[in-house]
Order: structure tokens, then sequence, then C-alpha cells
């Protein structure tokens, strides 16, 4: 197993980090290869620059910007995502490295002449794993549509295997949290962690998150 972790939140002692700190030590006890991106840590640049988005679609030159990501991305069998949920959505930081990262001959392919259609280029990734934190209600945050829960499973999902397994744990209501709510979530996210790892069968759909509250 190769597992990239991406990982994003500005601060070193925030409960994302506690969750980020939990896939690490579960991947490690599952034998894992592991590379971590600490997208703040590292200084990631996240806007697209104009060079950039004018060879967005040249694959010879497109990767040149964001090698090392590139180089992650096409190492790994496990993706996973650990962030804040911000108005609903990705931060801009984590926003921005899909945007950087995700580039054609990489990610998907172009249509053409034969397909109308962008094709998946991440067929070789068979796990999925997102885990968050709202400071909305499950309520509210679905009744907007869960954008940043959509992008990732849906968007990425669909361009990662066709029967991939997927694991997502949110922790909603974040800024009215306890103690007490906040060992609930992690013990939640080490059993969707147990799942995603073990030799079961892939899910065909996106991860249930029916729950209420974390």
């Amino acid at each position: 197993m190769r597992a990239l972790v991406v990982y994003c939140h500005p601060r070193a002692e925030s409960f994302t980090a506690a969750i980020r700190d939990l896939v690490l030590e579960k991947l490690r006890k599952a034998g894992a290869e592991i590379r971590l991106r600490d997208l703040y840590a590292e200084g990631f640049a996240p806007a697209l620059t104009a060079t950039e988005l004018e060879l967005y679609e040249d694959e010879s030159r497109n990767k040149a910007a964001v090698a090392r990501d590139v180089d992650d991305l096409m190492w790994c069998d496990t993706l996973i995502f650990v962030y804040p949920t911000w108005w609903y959505g990705l931060p801009a930081m984590l926003k921005g490295w899909l945007d950087r990262t995700m580039v054609p001959g990489v990610a998907f392919l172009m249509p053409d002449d034969e397909n109308q259609n962008i094709r998946p280029g991440l067929r070789h990734i068979t796990r999925l794993g997102v885990f968050t934190t709202c400071g909305a209600s499950w309520a509210l945050t679905r009744y907007v549509g869960a954008p940043g829960r959509r992008t990732l499973l849906r968007g990425v999902g669909h361009l990662c295997a066709r029967h991939r397994k997927v694991a997502f744990a949110a922790h909603y209501l974040m800024d009215r949290s306890t103690a007490a709510t906040r060992d609930k979530h992690l013990k939640r996210v080490a059993a969707k962690m147990d799942r995603l790892l073990s030799g079961g069968r892939a899910q065909k759909n996106e991860a249930s998150d029916t729950e209420a509250t974390a």
C-alpha cells in the first residue's frame, strides 16, 4: 500500500491535526508506505498562474511547476484528504492544490475526436479517504449541497478506480464541540480507516454519512 495524505490546516494544534495523526497511525499499522503533504507547512502556492493556465493542456509541459505533486499522485494507490470545511467547501490552499496538480495527462485525459468527455487518469488509486470538520450542522451542510465533499468524493473519485474503496467522516458543529464529541469522532475516524484499509469489498459509490452529529 502506498498512501498519499494531503493535509491542509494552518494551525499545528488543531483538532484536524489530531485526525491527521490518527490517519497516519492507522496507515503505519497497516504497513503502508506514506507520503504526507502538509500544504500550509510547506507554503504551497495555491494560485494557478497565467503561465500554468497557458500550458494547461500541453501534457509535455504542464507538470513542470508541480512535478513533486504529480509524482506523488502517480505513486500512490491510496489517497486521503484531511482538512477543515470552510464555507461548505475546501480551503483555498487545498482547492489550489487540486487546480494546479490535477492536470490533463495526469488526473484525466482531455476530450478528443473519439471522446466527448474527459476520461479518468487515476485508475491506479483504489482507496479514497476524506476526513473533515464543519462548523455548520449536518442538515445545513446538506441543504447547501456539501460542495467540498462532492468535489473530492465525486469529482476526484470519478478519476480513480471504478470500484474504489471510500471512507468519509465529518465532525459537524465543530465550533460547539466538546472533549466527548471530539473523542467520539476520533473513534469514528479510526473505524472508517480500518474499513478503508481492510481487504474487504470496494464500495461502488460514495460513502454514506447519514448521521446528523459526530
